[in-house]
């Protein structure tokens, strides 16, 4: 017996010894394909060594449990004159397997809870971007500089997903990943991040960042990162929140400090140029064409494209009542939502101009010809009162 036990021990340690030896020298490269990615904080770096960590752990415990039970059956079976041992309880066994499991737990909540504390310190951050989300759409506020814009499923991947579009979704770079406006940020800088939601749960999560946030109404959840690396990274919502769930990507380009300040700049630039269009008198060319985008953009998503909707939860827009009745009422429901529909107000969303061209093209497209013109300043006035 004591021959036996000593096999037993020699061909578990063996094994564990091959087992580490692999799972140093070839595991990382043979399960790269599956295994978590490292990402580009070091943050991210921080929970991929915490998941080796445990995972190498947990595979060494198996290794020695399952290599001493299989190898006890083998060569303690009846078949070779074995009979099983008569005893109800051993003190020192008890002992052992209740203080090294915890001292196991103890070696891996060390380190478990020192990347949870450094993921929960958002202090000291260098910057402050709010994040909400809306079905199906991110907006992005940078407090410390006043930009802000609407990020949106690109309009390639939005043509190619249509019911009945003919086109290849492997033709579209990026196909459900892109977006119209990419949240941009700069490299080397501690950045706190603010999110939340305007309607239902939503999750802002960029796998490369090591982390993932619920986006709750009414609730503000934190979270930080330094990204080392410039590059362009993507996610997706990943929390259920509707129809278009799967249709609600994020796109962060990280840039070096210099690039950054010159996007910053340009966002500025842009955003007082699209102050200055409120004041000015569009064309009804000028507003169908623009009000075409926005359309294809904001719109299409539930009414489709020619404007016939998809009943009975989005009406068509094309003949409606809407659509053709009341100016002043059209303008209220979009800028405010429509209660007991899946119609979400827009005033909060797009800007003057954006709600003005889209008005003017839904009340002049698909045979609609009201004749009406809606100029961003007449929005402007409306929204303030």
């Amino acid at each position: 017996m004591r021959k036996e036990n000593t096999v037993i021990v020699a061909i578990a340690v063996v094994a564990a010894v091959i087992a580490v030896t692999w799972g140093i020298l070839v595991a990382p490269r043979a399960l790269a394909p599956v295994n978590m990615t490292q990402g580009v904080t070091q943050f991210s770096r921080d929970v991929y060594d915490l998941h080796m960590i445990i995972l190498w752990i947990c595979i060494v415990i198996g290794v020695l449990v399952f290599t001493a039970m299989f190898t006890a059956i083998f060569l303690h079976r009846k078949s070779r004159g074995h009979e099983a041992a008569q005893f109800s309880h051993s003190t020192k066994a008890e002992i052992l397997w209740t203080i090294i499991p915890i001292a196991i737990l103890v070696v891996m909540a060390y380190p478990a809870t020192k990347t949870l504390i450094t993921m929960e310190t958002t202090g000291g951050a260098d910057m402050t971007i709010k994040i909400t989300g809306y079905q199906w759409k991110w907006k992005y506020e940078y407090l410390d500089s006043g930009i802000e814009f609407i990020s949106t499923l690109d309009a390639a991947s939005n043509e190619a997903r249509q019911l009945k579009s003919g086109i290849d979704p492997a033709s579209v770079p990026d196909y459900l990943l892109n977006v119209d406006n990419p949240v941009v940020v700069p490299t080397g800088t501690k950045i706190r991040f603010l999110i939340t939601a305007d309607d239902v749960i939503h999750a802002w999560w960029v796998p490369v960042l090591g982390w993932k946030r619920d986006a709750i109404p009414g609730f503000i959840n934190e979270a930080w990162t330094i990204i080392d690396e410039p590059g362009t990274y993507r996610g997706q919502c990943a929390e259920l929140c509707g129809k278009d769930h799967g249709f609600m990507p994020i796109v962060l380009i990280a840039k070096p400090k210099a690039e950054y300040d010159a996007w910053v700049a340009g966002q500025q630039q842009r955003m007082a140029q699209e102050a200055e269009q409120v004041q000015r008198i569009w064309s009804k060319a000028e507003l169908m064409t623009k009000g075409e985008d926005v359309y294809n953009a904001q719109c299409a998503t539930c009414h489709q494209p020619d404007g016939k909707g998809l009943a009975p939860a989005f009406p068509a827009l094309a003949g409606s009542g809407i659509a053709t009745g009341p100016l002043r009422q059209h303008i209220d429901i979009v800028l405010n939502g429509r209660d007991g529909t899946a119609m979400q107000g827009w005033g909060k969303l797009l800007n003057e101009q954006d709600i003005a061209a889209a008005l003017t093209y839904t009340r002049n497209a698909w045979g609609n010809d009201t004749g009406d013109l809606v100029q961003p300043s007449t929005i402007a006035k409306i929204k303030n009162g």
